[in-house]
């Protein structure tokens, strides 16, 4: 007999831990702490409800839930090579010996189709790198995923919506540039093969898959999709992201953004249901500036600020973008028109990934963001002289290495102070260094975010301060030149209490949290409200990789809380 909220929560404390037993493998405390946080709402909330009573066991009693679970040593995956089988047995030997605990991973995947032997060899391998309470709390996260499948199957619960969303994904990742698709690698940049590729598949889901009344590729590669609301004309609330992809990047940043909301369109049109408003999703062509030094184009075309001087940029092969665009068939003289009259939107919403490990450390699905950071970015350089390592004295050297060294540790301190600040270094150079050469010259860059410019400008204008007080002190020139600038993108308030209230009717606990990474949002966020939710990512968060992840189950969360977003805004409306 399959489990229902209403036997869970109608149970008393000893039938309820036995209808959960073996949920989480030998360890009925775990069921036995989180009944007194009952009546749950939702299946989500009886997992999170169990997920906290690990969190607040003892280490302990954690080290023995992972010890509950056997070792992989033999475990079912859907190949197995020789080679895999040997490399297994010595990687989880060693692992076994580093850590004290068994590996611990859920063999059926993210998707729930199962693990081939090779991606099992490969997460055994990176994960005995990891620190010891890295890789514990990475077990426990295993741990949890195991049991949400079991769940799920004790409910009769299919991430069906979820599914959905993994599956787009992949089959849009098989599209991939040259160099890169023959290593297994997802590389999309603006108007490739590739990148056409998966605008003619997005367009054909739109039309053939969901429903939308209306899809079009515009002129600057935007794939664009209009689901009417009862009145054709009526405003629109405005939703998507970008399809294109760093270099061996991941599947899902940017994508998430235009599949979740392609989603609910399609589960709209299988109900025959019109909103008070119409629903546009747009796949952005380019956000991340990857193939010209242009960045938002696709979004920068919906608000208006498209610069035709991009069109001379010439990329690694010295094709210009407009050759790239007449290429893949579009009209440059056609941007302007893609301009949108804020007038006629509602809003913009966006659904992202969180790319960060805050949500996964937390345990927590979905997250609502508050706003998307400011960023200033520069290019410097410390110039000293170039003497002997040898025969220089200590205390007479002039080393620019010695002072960005310096100058890092401050920026380290200062970004820390603040919450919500942060500031990298992430370039540094010595040209021409030499191992017996005190360094002459070093170049470094800076790159200082904030939720408020306000924050941003005062953190720089001190690193800044630093910088000049150091070189005086060392004898030594700098020079340090701004090369971006971008405005922080605070979430209407509104809008924010809508994504609230869109993942509390899920049973979810409320956390929101800054967008340390720009977004298609914050250029809409110069015409128009504009509200993020963040998906949390596996493998702390990675992004920008191809270790980049999410499960069926946090998909399927995200296009519910997506729906009852709609749904909220729907009953406002009416």
């Amino acid at each position: 007999m399959e489990l229902t909220l209403e036997r869970i929560n109608a149970a008393d404390r000893t039938s309820f831990i036995r209808l959960l037993e073996g949920v989480y493998t030998d360890a009925p405390w775990v069921a036995e702490q989180a009944f007194a946080r009952r009546p749950f709402r939702s299946l989500a909330q009886l997992k999170l409800a169990l997920v906290g009573a690990v969190r607040v066991a003892a280490r302990e009693a954690q080290l023995g839930l992972i010890h509950a679970h056997p070792a992989l040593a033999g475990a079912p995956a859907t190949h197995w090579t020789d080679e895999e089988c040997a490399t297994l047995q010595r990687l989880g030997a060693d692992y076994q010996a580093r850590f004290g605990f068994p590996f611990v991973l859920d063999l059926r995947g993210p998707r729930g189709l199962g693990l081939a032997g090779g991606e099992i060899v490969a997460s055994l391998a990176r994960r005995s790198a990891h620190h010891p309470d890295l890789e514990r709390a990475e077990c426990l996260r295993q741990v949890h995923r195991i049991a949400e499948v079991r769940l799920d199957e004790r409910f009769g619960h299919a991430p069906r919506l979820g599914n959905d969303v993994c599956d787009w994904a992949e089959r849009l990742a098989v599209h991939s540039d040259p160099g890169y698709a023959e290593r297994g690698e997802l590389t999309v940049t603006y108007l490739t093969e590739a990148h056409r590729a998966c605008a003619q598949r997005l367009a054909h889901w739109m039309r053939a898959d969901c429903g939308f009344d209306a899809v079009e590729i515009d002129a600057v590669g935007n794939v664009v999709g209009v689901y009417h609301g009862t009145d054709p004309h009526a405003k629109r609330l405005l939703t998507g992201s970008h399809y294109d992809t760093v270099r061996n990047g991941g599947k899902y940043d940017g994508r998430l953004g235009i599949l979740v909301p392609m989603a609910c369109v399609r589960e709209l049109h299988r109900q025959g249901r019109r909103l008070p408003y119409g629903i546009e999703v747009v796949g952005f062509a380019e956000e991340e500036g990857q193939r010209y030094k242009a960045v938002f184009l696709g979004s920068g075309a919906l608000t208006g600020h498209f610069d035709p001087a991009w069109l001379d940029q010439r990329d690694a092969d010295g094709i210009t973008m407009r050759e790239a665009m007449q290429h893949a068939g579009l009209c440059p003289d056609d941007i302007p028109a893609v301009k949108r009259d804020p007038a006629r939107y509602l809003a913009f919403v966006e659904a992202h990934i969180e790319q960060g490990p805050v949500l996964g450390e937390l345990d927590v699905p979905l997250g609502i963001v508050r706003s998307i950071n400011g960023s200033v970015r520069y290019l410097g350089e410390i110039r000293g002289v170039a003497s002997h390592a040898g025969t220089t004295p200590m205390d007479r050297r002039r080393d620019a290495a010695a002072a960005v060294a310096e100058l890092i540790l401050f920026v380290e301190r200062r970004a820390g102070s603040v919450p919500d600040l942060v500031a990298t270094v992430g370039i540094l150079e010595v040209p021409d260094g030499s191992i017996n050469v005190v360094p002459g010259r070093c170049r470094f860059s800076l790159d200082v975010r904030a939720t408020t410019d306000a924050v941003r400008d005062a953190c720089a204008a001190d690193i800044r301060a630093e910088l000049q007080a150091l070189c005086e002190r060392r004898g030594l020139e700098f020079s340090l030149e701004e090369t971006m600038r971008a405005a922080a993108a605070p979430c209407a308030p509104d809008w924010t209490r809508r994504w609230e209230r869109a993942v509390e009717a899920l049973g979810l606990p409320l956390f929101t949290l800054p967008s340390g990474a720009g977004h298609d949002a914050m250029k809409l966020h110069e015409v128009m409200p504009q509200a993020m939710l963040f998906l949390r990512g596996l493998n702390s968060g990675i992004s920008h990789n191809p270790l980049e992840a999410i499960t069926n189950d946090d998909a399927d969360l995200c296009v519910r809380a997506f729906q009852n977003l709609l749904d909220q805004l729907a009953t406002e409306l009416s």
